[in-house]
């Protein structure tokens, strides 16, 4: 993944692929690393940086899906329990191949009515017996006397009390470029920046792809004996290049989240609001030592590029107020932002948040391999079963079956807990900064850090834990081209930080400049393209 020129070179070089896939977000690269596995030669081409749609924009949790389980009960709906069947399973697989950005997050879901206490404690225990094995504790009533102590600033009136339960938490966005990363270890062809301008076809099958390199002005096709559409929300706009009248696959919601200073974070765990006033879930978690709120869920179109509104916003802290006694007003947030998310399309139901989003596979009369729908904790299954497809649809020869449920992700390898402590050893950085590398890029911190010697050891703004050397090592190993996708995607200032990112934009860009030979003219549209994402005049 490291030289994109090199790969460029191979995507132009007239080489018939097994597989081509459309889409770097966490579905098409994890079929890139299932395929590749397998021994069959793959390239996967995204139009945009990895996982600059939905795939960086989630709730951060690695888990079965509460309230698919409500779901599943209350309408006897098979599709949503074998989401979280499904769910709970690849949480346990996601925490042990990517050991360094998964981890164990405990839950706790307050209770303000006697019906709720065993109707949501029942819930949570069938659970843990879904889980099975792949539990990751069992939950518990929690007294509202010890509600209160570890939860003070929950409000306290009609609590009766709570249940706790544990999921999975995870850096989504570093998960991506791990996925990226792997799927080259594997042998696939990897290319941000490469957009799929039309589909080829021989003797009435799809047959490749038309791409563009925006970055170069320069076209060329790629010859491919199954091309692969995992476009996410865009899928449906992939598949009318194959057929202009082919009916919708998905309807596209829209989720927001808001972040906030650490201090209005629970200090034992994350909160799960079971109802909000629409019905919905939400949650309230500890994520990179900030607050994270979210989320919304409000119909959108597939070419929309999302944006929080106040509406989202001040819904997100209407029930911030009504859960907690805090003090907290849009002044407080110090980032927000908003992703679509895939929804499996069903003309009957009119609120998307009651639509599943288990995946579904399509091929159209020409070939085109379609996914659709599922999550980020399903994207390994959902690879599984598009490989699957694809082989036995399109002729395909593995040499092996499915292993991605055993292939340790870039930088988990040789990740051990303890590598933290030798890493400040070796080069003394403080804590906050160890903890930082170590659980971003597992084992690979320690050659993150040989990069960051002298100057380039210093903060990009005060803060927070990130250092001038992985600018280096994002745009020489990791692929970052743009300003935005070391700022956003190979780190989560912009995510988390506002003002954060607009105090580091110019040092992150005079150092990119130096390493890809950006003119003064580049430099400033990179900066601009910074101050236009965050909505800065």
């Amino acid at each position: 993944m490291t030289d994109r020129n090199a790969n460029l070179e191979i995507l132009k070089s007239g080489q018939t692929f097994d597989m081509l896939v459309i889409g770097g977000g966490a579905t098409g690269c994890g079929i890139a690393v299932d395929a590749a596995n397998r021994g069959l030669s793959v390239a996967l081409v995204e139009r945009g940086d990895f996982g600059c749609g939905t795939s960086s924009k989630s709730t951060k949790l690695v888990h079965g899906g509460v309230r698919y389980l409500e779901a599943a009960l209350l309408h006897m709906d098979r599709v949503q329990f074998n989401l979280v069947r499904d769910g709970l399973h690849e949480r346990s697989v996601l925490l042990k191949i990517a050991p360094h950005l998964c981890h164990r997050l405990t839950l706790v879901t307050p209770l303000y009515g006697l019906a709720q206490v065993p109707y949501v404690w029942s819930g949570l225990k069938l659970y843990d017996i879904l889980a099975a094995e792949a539990g990751l504790g069992p939950s518990r009533f929690v007294r509202r006397r010890e509600m209160l102590s570890r939860f003070p600033m929950i409000r306290k009136e009609g609590l009766k009390g709570g249940v706790q339960y544990y999921d999975g938490q995870f850096n989504d966005m570093r998960m991506n470029v791990a996925l990226a990363q792997t799927a080259a270890r594997e042998g696939a062809v990897v290319c941000n920046y490469l957009e799929v301008a039309g589909l080829m076809r021989e003797k009435g099958r799809v047959a490749g792809a038309l791409v563009r390199d925006p970055l170069a002005g320069v076209s060329w096709q790629i010859r491919a004996r199954c091309v692969v559409n995992a476009c996410g929300p865009s899928s449906d706009l992939v598949r009318r290049m194959d057929d202009p009248t082919a009916a919708p696959l998905l309807r596209v919601s829209r989720g927001v989240h808001i972040v906030l200073p650490g201090r209005f974070a629970p200090k034992e765990g994350g909160i799960m609001i079971p109802k909000t006033e629409d019905g919905r879930v939400a949650f309230i978690l500890p994520w990179e030592g900030a607050c994270l709120v979210g989320t919304t869920e409000e119909p959108a179109a597939p070419g929309d590029a999302p944006v929080a509104d106040a509406r989202d916003i001040e819904f997100l802290l209407r029930h911030l107020r009504r859960y907690f006694n805090l003090d907290v007003n849009s002044g407080d947030i110090t980032a927000s932002w908003a992703g679509l998310r895939p929804l499996v399309h069903d003309p009957f139901t009119a609120d998307t948040a009651e639509l599943a989003r288990d995946h579904v596979i399509s091929c159209s009369a020409t070939g085109l391999i379609t996914i659709v729908g599922g999550k980020w904790t399903t994207y390994r299954k959902m690879a599984l079963d598009t490989v699957e497809f694809a082989v036995n649809n399109a002729g395909l020869t593995p040499q092996h079956p499915c292993r991605t449920d055993r292939i340790i992700l870039e930088g988990g390898e040789n990740f051990t807990e303890e590598m933290g402590a030798e890493l400040a050893r070796q080069y003394g950085f403080p804590p906050d900064v160890t903890q930082h590398l170590h659980r971003s890029y597992g084992d690979r911190s320690f050659d993150v850090a040989e990069m960051c010697h002298g100057a380039m050891g210093g903060r990009l703004v005060q803060g927070h834990p990130y250092l001038k050397g992985e600018v280096l090592y994002a745009v020489r190993h990791e692929m970052a081209l743009r300003a935005l996708d070391f700022l956003e995607r190979r780190i989560p200032l912009a995510l988390l930080d506002r003002k954060g990112v607009l105090a580091a934009a110019p040092a992150v860009v005079e150092l990119m400049a130096a390493e890809l030979g950006w003119n003064p003219s580049r430099q400033s549209r990179e900066l601009e393209e910074v101050a236009d994402t965050l909505g800065v005049d």
